[in-house]
């Protein structure tokens, strides 16, 4: 009966093998060991997608599969997502589970080693392509939906400029907030004047007023 047990678990795993490598494809091996098998030697019973790692059913062991052999049951636990290395180069993210008998004794192991390879050649590029000359901004620059959009987040840039709220601002952070709007072209947006008047509170006698202002220190060289 224990026999039985054993070759019903294995012929699940067996099963479950095929599906986990169709379901993710050519780069996915998927390896059953069968470690009650008569011959030590030779323990894959199952696997799929075996051009990964060169191997095939009925070859031997790998270094897990012989430290689970070893090792006192107790002190064996899975382990998943660590990096292992094919002997031709190839980078696998690989996990070993192990299935125990009654006695709790290890009875096989269900292995997967997808090949990253390609994955690890794309991350190089990928970080070359994205990789910035200059220092990145820590408020990169929104892309607006329209003109309303950009005002709003022209206005809100001038804000995080000089570093305080509308309402903590004195004179002159008004005056450098409406430099900055000026400057930006904010004030080709259709009635944005209002706007920016309406959200520092001052009126439209003194929006001008901080404009030539803000112009005349920025002509002074001043910052």
């Amino acid at each position: 009966m224990q026999q039985t047990m054993h070759q019903q678990q294995i012929d699940f795993l067996k099963r479950l093998a095929r599906g986990v490598a169709a379901q993710f494809g050519g780069n996915c091996e998927v390896v059953v060991h069968d470690l009650k098998s008569s011959d030590p030697d030779s323990t894959i019973v199952a696997i799929e997608n075996g051009h990964i790692t060169g191997r095939k059913v009925g070859d031997g062991p790998s270094n897990v599969v012989l430290k689970a052999l070893r090792t006192d049951p107790s002190k064996l636990h899975d382990k998943l997502a660590y990096l292992t290395k094919t002997e031709d180069g190839k980078v696998l993210k690989s996990s070993t589970i192990f299935f125990r008998d009654e006695e709790g004794e290890p009875s096989a192991i269900f292995a997967i080693n997808y090949d990253t390879t390609l994955f690890m050649a794309m991350q190089e590029v990928l970080r070359g392509f994205t990789a910035l000359t200059d220092a990145p901004d820590p408020n990169p620059e929104t892309i607006p939906h329209n003109v309303t959009d950009l005002l709003d987040e022209l206005i809100e840039q001038s804000v995080r400029i000089v570093g305080k709220p509308v309402a903590l601002m004195s004179k002159e952070d008004k005056v450098r907030a409406i430099g900055f709007l000026n400057d930006s072209g904010a004030f080709l947006v259709t009635k944005s004047g209002q706007k920016v008047c309406n959200y520092f509170g001052i009126s439209k006698y003194t929006l001008y007023s901080y404009m030539d202002e803000a112009k005349r220190t920025a002509d002074r060289g001043q910052v």
